[in-house]
């Protein structure tokens, strides 16, 4: 079909509130907006001002009332605990009530906060659906997450209640929940007056008297009881959810999300951008805990009418690396959103493609990649094994949906490998030097978004205005700085080559890490990799690049190793000064599938570093350590 990508994004920037004030009649409103973008509210401006809402209305009752409670709205499959379960909009309106009428019992009430600390199971939807229904902030934390990073955040929150789970349930062990909770709580200055714990029979817990409430009673009582809230009408402009980052180093920082802006943008993304419809289904291989998790699993979809998977697995290892190719085939998805490093993950062990004969994905019809930057080897693997449209896209927790995209919705543009796309409505993005100064086509620099932020962006930090100001505001007055670099081509191509703190200055040049990786991805026998810079002496820095080799490959390393040295520098020269490529078993990463290069570069350097709270398998870090000590590196 013809795109109409060029007239929608010259009408948005012709015209940016009468555009989102015909998005925002997708959503249904309490009360209309006094001003649909007041430019003199808060640190840049704010969206639908004077609007109230509810966002558990818009994603659960209105299909109800609509006539659309017999429609699937939630699909679990665990094949960690070999569970399926369909839950309609109407199943979903009665039990997210319950727990609502539940947690009102315990006194939440509009402006409270409620942690939810929970694994890939539907009760930690119904949580973040209740939360939204009473007007409480919720703010998901990753199920599993240290003791002390959990704290932290309650310490920052101050929740009146927490959701939680006797354990969380991976491929080959099970992670007790209740004790790290109970030690994040001990160690909280702000303690929370009620803990709902769901028991999960793979690991029950012991609850503590006058603290700890069983979920599935209280719940099963309040079901029994006909037991329900109304949906309470919130501000647009008041918080739905705060959404910690990492937190890797210092105090993580707590991203707001509003209810009004929110729900247009990403109504909008649904049929626009992902061109799926109600009725159909959507997943998003993601978790609950970030901020993919958030928008399009729990609140993308079911603003949109469609079903949503929630998937308790992995892409490989549940049993194969045909897993996801049988929940497609199975619950009949549409378009799949997930992880460059899912795909990386699948490629390595089934590099034929061979199990996706074994499923029918006649009715799969696009790819969305984000997460991590996409390699073009990764894509081009994936378009040849489906057929289908292959699409890398660019977001941050802190926007809640895509910068740049190709909008299938709005008819396919033609696919760049390597780039992200073209900007989204709402975002007008610049490639600036480090004096803000803009760079020419194709030139490296930083990307940044002239302010206002479009509906979703976050208008804050919770408790820390100053601090938002600081950490995105103020490099590049007028702008909102992304800390991602890359450049944009002449078609108006966006092209992120990696995190601005990637960039490495080897003798005097800026070269971005990202360039080299996707030279060294390109090579047959590589599965992935990645590049950090590393001390150096005289050249101040220079890269040091890590390898992990397809299944199957049995080939010398030290010659394996030539061939990516030879083939950087064929491909970017001399200049980067690339000699060195240690292959690995596995890359470190988060839970989310970034891979951790700070802490790579740190091992590397043998400077201090701190065990990352989201990282999937500790144990990788100890393996680094040994291959690099193994090449006379920092160690361990």
């Amino acid at each position: 079909m013809a795109t109409s990508y060029h007239e929608t994004y010259a009408g948005w920037k012709a015209d940016p509130e009468a555009f989102w004030a015909q998005a925002a009649e997708e959503i249904d409103w309490v009360d209309p907006a006094s001003r649909v973008f007041a430019p003199d509210s808060g640190l840049y401006g704010r969206w639908f001002e004077g609007a109230s809402c509810n966002t558990c209305w818009n994603c659960v009752d209105r299909h109800v009332e609509a006539g659309h409670g017999d429609r699937t709205a939630l699909i679990y499959d665990s094949p960690v605990t070999d569970t399926k379960s369909t839950y309609s909009f109407a199943d979903m309106q009665r039990r997210v009530g319950a727990l609502a009428a539940v947690m009102r019992a315990h006194g939440v009430g509009p402006g409270d906060r409620v942690i939810i600390y929970m694994p890939m199971v539907p009760q930690a939807v119904f949580a973040m659906l209740a939360c939204a229904r009473l007007g409480a902030v919720h703010s998901v934390v990753f199920g599993g997450f240290a003791a002390r990073e959990l704290a932290t955040r309650i310490d920052d929150a101050a929740p009146k209640l927490i959701i939680s789970a006797s354990c969380g349930i991976e491929v080959q062990r099970i992670v007790p929940y209740k004790p790290l909770l109970d030690e994040a709580i001990e160690i909280a200055a702000a303690k929370p007056e009620t803990c709902l714990i769901l028991q999960r029979d793979a690991h029950r817990c012991e609850l503590i008297p006058g603290r700890d409430v069983d979920f599935d009673e209280a719940v099963d009582a309040a079901l029994d009881a006909g037991g329900t809230t109304e949906c309470v009408p919130v501000a647009a402009t008041d918080p739905l959810y705060i959404l910690y980052t990492s937190g890797t180093t210092g105090q993580p920082k707590g991203v707001v999300r509003d209810n009004g802006g929110h729900m247009v943008a990403l109504k909008w993304s649904m049929r626009n951008l992902y061109g799926v419809e109600p009725g159909e289904v959507f997943w998003a291989a993601s978790d609950v805990g970030w901020v993919v998790g958030h928008s399009y699993i729990c609140y993308a979809p079911l603003l949109h009418g469609c079903a949503t998977v929630l998937y308790e697995g992995k892409p490989v290892g549940t049993p194969d690396a045909g897993a996801f190719w049988r929940v497609i085939d199975e619950h009949r998805v549409s378009v799949l959103f997930t992880a460059p490093t899912a795909f990386r993950a699948i490629r390595k062990e089934d590099p034929d493609g061979a199990l996706i004969k074994n499923y029918d994905l006649s009715g799969f019809r696009a790819l969305f990649l984000a997460g991590e930057r996409s390699d073009p080897a990764t894509l081009q693997w994936a378009e040849a094994q489906l057929g289908c449209p292959v699409i890398d896209h660019w977001w941050q927790t802190e926007t809640g949906w895509a910068i740049t995209a190709n909008p299938v919705g709005l008819g396919l543009l033609p696919t760049r490998h390597g780039s992200p796309g073209v900007a989204m409505p709402g975002y007008n993005i610049q490639v600036v030097d480090d004096d803000g100064k803009p760079v020419a086509a194709e030139t490296l620099g930083n990307i940044v978004v002239k302010l206002p932020l479009p509906p979703s962006g976050t208008p804050t930090l919770w408790n820390a205005p100053e601090r938002f100001q600081n950490a995105y505001l103020d490099e590049f007055p007028g702008y909102y700085a992304t800390s991602d670099a890359g450049f944009v081509d002449k078609d108006g191509y966006i092209f992120i080559m990696s995190r601005t703190d990637d960039i490495i200055n080897v003798a005097g040049h800026r070269l971005s890490t990202g360039a080299m990786e996707e030279v060294i991805a390109s090579h047959a026998d590589v599965a992935e990799c990645a590049v950090v810079g590393t001390a150096d002496a005289l050249k101040g820095q220079i890269p040091l690049g890590f390898f992990v080799p397809n299944d199957g490959v049995d080939r010398d390393p030290v010659d394996l190793e030539k061939e990516l040295v030879a083939l950087v520098r064929e491909k970017i020269g001399p200049v980067a000064a690339f000699k060195t490529a240690v292959r690995v078993a596995r890359l470190p990463k988060t839970r989310s599938g970034k891979v951790l290069r700070g802490t790579m570069q740190k091992i590397a350097d043998g400077a201090e570093w701190k065990m990352p709270a989201a990282i999937d398998d500790p144990d990788i870090l100890s393996e680094i350590g040994d291959a690099l000590a193994a090449r006379g590196f920092g160690g361990k």
